[in-house]
């Protein structure tokens, strides 16, 4: 099992060759590695991710197969079933890292900050949901100055909701709460900038960080 800051460190290295274009992965995994995997996975993190097709996960973190535990949802929302993947990756393989990973210019804030200046009618059900999720952790930067600049509201939403997504999983489960206070899970808040390729790890990381 790899520990939480271990498995920490190697994102940032992994994200690292992403951004310097000096990949450790060959194009296609050996078939000695996809029958290795075939009879079991211990992935080492986590990642709770938006699905933009523009943040493939495995890629900006320059990981191979069995690596890391993907769980993909617009807006990078903490719902009940996605709380559950994340108690099955720390329960049944050992994962000690949870990453939360959102991404500048997410079109799910958007739809949401537009939602809560603008409502569209006949909006989706489903859509709406997603709306839903993401309001809660975003409307109060509505009644702050940051309501005149679109690009700087854009961005402290993509935190504010990461910010709201770490602090759901930590709390709005007994079984991730558990491990966080006796088996050294960790789970942290991260944005990647669609721009520059980095990832910028910036909420609940450990002290020594």
């Amino acid at each position: 099992m790899i520990s939480a800051p271990d498995a920490l460190a190697l994102l940032k290295q992994g994200n690292h060759r992403f951004v310097s274009e000096i990949s450790s992965r060959d194009t296609f995994e050996s078939r000695a590695r996809r029958l290795e995997l075939a009879r079991g996975q211990e992935p080492f993190a986590a990642i709770l991710g938006c699905s933009d097709s523009r943040v493939p996960v495995e890629i900006v973190f320059d990981q191979g197969l069995g690596d890391l535990f993907v769980i993909r949802v617009a807006g990078n929302i903490v719902a009940p079933s996605l709380i559950g993947s994340v108690e099955f990756a720390a329960v049944q393989f050992g994962t000690r890292l949870v990453v939360v990973l959102g991404h500048s210019r997410c079109g799910a804030i958007e739809a949401t900050l537009q939602q809560l200046q603008r409502p569209v009618e006949n909006q989706s059900r489903n859509l709406h949901s997603i709306v839903d999720f993401i309001r809660p952790g975003i409307e109060g930067l509505l009644a702050t100055d940051l309501k005149h600049d679109h690009d700087a509201l854009v961005h402290a939403a993509c935190r504010a909701n990461i910010r709201a997504s770490v602090n759901h999983l930590r709390h709005g489960s007994d079984v991730i709460e558990n491990l966080i206070q006796n088996a050294g899970l960790m789970v942290v808040g991260a944005e990647y900038s669609l721009e520059t390729g980095v990832v910028d790890f910036f909420d609940n990381l450990p002290n020594t960080d």
